[in-house]
C-alpha cells in the first residue's frame, strides 16, 4: 500500500513509519505545520508542533529511507481546532482539543488529501489497534493501558478508520523507545509532549483570558445567593474545587466545587459534591466506529463509557434516540460519575471494543 507516516517529530510517530517501511509499504513521511509560528508551541515537554520538531521528524525520516515533506495545515488548525476551543469555552463548555484535532485535521484534512494524492492510508503513532472483521475494520483499546488513546480516536467514522493505520497498538511505551533507540533515531529519549500544544505555558485559564477578556461576574451557590466573585466564568470548568476564592463557606462544612457555567450571565454556580453527581448523559452528532445496529434505536444496549481520554469505564446503557435527520445517543450509568462538564466527549464500549463516541450535550 501506499501510505502517509503523518510524524509530529516525536518518538512513536518515528517508530511507527519505520514499523510501515519495513511491512513493505510505500511511504512518505509527512510533518503537520500547525501554526504560523511554531516557535512557541513547545517549552520543555509541553505542546508540539515547533520548528525543532519539524527538524526532529526530518532527521527521523532520512534515518528511515522515506521521503520528507511538510504540509501547512495552520489555517485548518486554527479554524477547526484553536477557534473551536475558544467559541466552545465562550459557550460555558469544555471542549477536549485533542478529539477536534484528530477528527478535523489528522484524520480528515490529511487523509482526504492523502486519498486525493493516490494514497491508501495514513500512518500515526497512536496507540490503538485495528481489527478486521467482516470486510470492516473495528478499532479496539490499544494493548498498553497506560498509553491507551482509542478514546480521542472515537471521533473517526467507519470511511475514515478504512484508512487509518496504527503500528504500535500492540506495544508497549517501554517497547517503542527501546525500538527506536535499537534503529539509532535520535527521538528515542525525547519527551513526550502533553498539555494543549497551543498554551504552551500549561496556563489554560491566562491563556483564554487573554482572548475571552476578564469580565468579572458572581459566583452563587444553588440557591442564587452570591458568594464570591470570578474574573471570567470560562477560566473555571465543571468539578473544580481549587482556586476558587470563595470567603463564605458552606453551611454543611463540606468543599464547595464547581456544578454550573452561565455564559449568558457570567455565573458560576457552586455546591457540594454530591450535586455534581450525574447518571443520564445525552450526546449530540454520534460519530460510529463501526456498524450501528437498528435494535440500539429501540432498545438500549449494554456497554461501557469513558469521558475522560484516560479516565476509567463505567458500565452503562445506550441508544440511538432518531428524529429525522437528527440523532442523539442516550448513555445511562450504572452508578453516578461525579464532575462530567458539556462539551467533553463521551466513548461508549463493547468490551475493548470502540463502537463510537459523541460530544455531551445535556447531563442529568
Amino acid at each position: 500500500m501506499k501510505l502517509i507516516a503523518a510524524m509530529s517529530g516525536g518518538v512513536d510517530s518515528a517508530v511507527a513509519a519505520a514499523r510501515a517501511k519495513e511491512a513493505g509499504h510505500d511511504v512518505i513521511g509527512v510533518h503537520l505545520a500547525l501554526s504560523k509560528n511554531p516557535k512557541k508551541y513547545r517549552s520543555g515537554a509541553r505542546g508540539c508542533c515547533t520548528i525543532e520538531d519539524a527538524h526532529d521528524a526530518r532527521r527521523a525520516a532520512d534515518l528511515i529511507g522515506i521521503p520528507f515533506y511538510i504540509w501547512d495545515m495552520s489555517d485548518e488548525f486554527h479554524e477547526g481546532v484553536v477557534e473551536n476551543f475558544l467559541s466552545e469555552y465562550a459557550a460555558g463548555r469544555t471542549p477536549n482539543p485533542c478529539l477536534r484535532c484528530n477528527e478535523k485535521i489528522k484524520f480528515a484534512a490529511v487523509l482526504d488529501r492523502a486519498r486525493a494524492m493516490g494514497f491508501d492510508g495514513v500512518v500515526t503513532g497512536h496507540y490503538a489497534q485495528m481489527r478486521e472483521s467482516d470486510g470492516e475494520r473495528l478499532m479496539y483499546r490499544a494493548k498498553d493501558p497506560g498509553k491507551d488513546q482509542s478514546y480521542v480516536l472515537a471521533v473517526l467514522n467507519r470511511e475514515q478508520l478504512r484508512g487509518a493505520f496504527f503500528p504500535l497498538g500492540d506495544t508497549k511505551k517501554e517497547d517503542v523507545r527501546r525500538e527506536a533507540e535499537s534503529r539509532g533515531l535520535s527521538v528515542a529519549k525525547k519527551p513526550d509532549s502533553h498539555d494543549i500544544c497551543f498554551v504552551p505555558s500549561g496556563d489554560n485559564a491566562g491563556w483564554l483570558r487573554e482572548r475571552l477578556g476578564s469580565d468579572v461576574g458572581s459566583i452563587v451557590d444553588e440557591s442564587g445567593n452570591k458568594i464570591g466573585e470570578h474574573k471570567g466564568a470560562y477560566t473555571y470548568t465543571v468539578g473544580q474545587r481549587r482556586g476558587l476564592g470563595l470567603t463564605v463557606p458552606d453551611p454543611t462544612g463540606e468543599p464547595r466545587y464547581v456544578l454550573k457555567i452561565e455564559p449568558v450571565t457570567n455565573t458560576v454556580v457552586v455546591g457540594t459534591k454530591d450535586s455534581l453527581a450525574i447518571s443520564r448523559i445525552v450526546g449530540e452528532k454520534p460519530i460510529w466506529c463501526g456498524p450501528v445496529s437498528e435494535a440500539y434505536a429501540q432498545s438500549p444496549a449494554r456497554g461501557l463509557v469513558q469521558v475522560r481520554a484516560h479516565g476509567q469505564a463505567h458500565p452503562c446503557s445506550y441508544y440511538r434516540d432518531v428524529d429525522g435527520e437528527n440523532e442523539r445517543l442516550i448513555i445511562t450509568t450504572d452508578q453516578p460519575i461525579f464532575g462530567l462538564a458539556t462539551g467533553q466527549g463521551a466513548v461508549v464500549y463493547d468490551g475493548e471494543r470502540v463502537v463510537g463516541s459523541a460530544t455531551i450535550a445535556e447531563t442529568a
